[in-house]
């Protein structure tokens, strides 16, 4: 297990390459898919790199650019590879610096491993069942993976500051959102709101930065499968609002229902 989660951290880190040279340059061509969303060629150059690698794991894979594979083909997958080569396409367009490259690895619908790579700061969140989640900075031009997942920081982090952080969607707000902040403001106070774009919310949970994340928009499995897993094993809970069980993956409709990611109470 230990060998695939290095292989989705240096296909991770090598899209991350790719997805800097077409946020640094000039210019980029932006394309509108079926569903109205932007495609980059910083998207397209991540995929295949993520392709390249994680095709000689021989698990299937599911990738927001590949997405059209019948459920009739992939309903039998146990293991397979959830991929998002540029989450944040609008953030990445907005040259912001908030999206990320995301891979998990689902065994029975459930996240086994999550590897996401903030190519705008360096910085690298991963995770697996056997060890825990952990976060690290990485210098893209000289990196050594044995050395990063030896040093990185196990989460949660501390934090000193109490006030209760609510993280919130830089692109994607609802009137179902403003009344969950409501809801907590009753209960905690003072309530702090950041915005975020992208799986760096979920991870914001995870790092203990802040208490809670609600979902109350449309997503994609890919948008939160990696995220999930290092959610998940840094303590914290990705739960369905619907019927309060842990979001579950490979489903034969790829929306996810709505969510909010908190602590795990134990």
């Amino acid at each position: 297990m230990q060998q695939l989660l290095k292989t989705a951290i240096r296909a991770a880190l090598e899209a991350g390459k790719a997805i800097l040279e077409v946020y640094h340059s000039e210019e980029f061509d932006v394309e509108m898919k079926g569903d109205n969303s932007p495609l980059t060629k910083a998207d397209k150059a991540s995929h295949h790199i993520i392709m390249s690698f994680l095709s000689k794991t021989n698990i299937p894979v599911l990738s927001e650019e590949g997405k059209s594979i019948p459920y009739e083909k992939r309903k039998d997958w146990k293991l397979l590879w959830i991929v998002d080569p540029v989450d944040g396409t609008k953030e990445f367009i907005k040259r912001n610096g908030e999206f990320t490259v995301n891979i998990a690895l689902i065994e029975n619908q459930k996240p086994l491993i999550g590897v996401i790579f903030v190519p705008a700061n360096g910085g690298l969140y991963f995770s697996s069942k056997e060890r825990g989640s952990f976060r690290v900075k990485v210098d893209l031009e000289n990196y050594d993976i044995r050395y990063l997942v030896a040093n990185a920081d196990k989460l949660p982090l501390q934090r000193e500051d109490k006030t209760y952080n609510i993280v919130t969607s830089r692109s994607h707000m609802s009137p179902e959102t403003f009344d969950y902040v409501q809801k907590m403001r009753n209960i905690h106070g003072e309530v702090n709101l950041i915005s975020k774009g992208s799986s760096l919310k979920l991870c914001m949970v995870a790092e203990g930065q802040a208490d809670c994340y609600p979902r109350f928009a449309p997503t994609m499995e890919w948008d939160t499968a990696a995220a999930h897993a290092v959610a998940k094993y840094a303590g914290c809970e990705v739960i369905n609002v619907d019927d309060n069980e842990p979001l579950c993956y490979n489903k034969e409709n790829l929306l996810n229902p709505f969510f909010i990611v908190k602590k795990q109470v134990t």
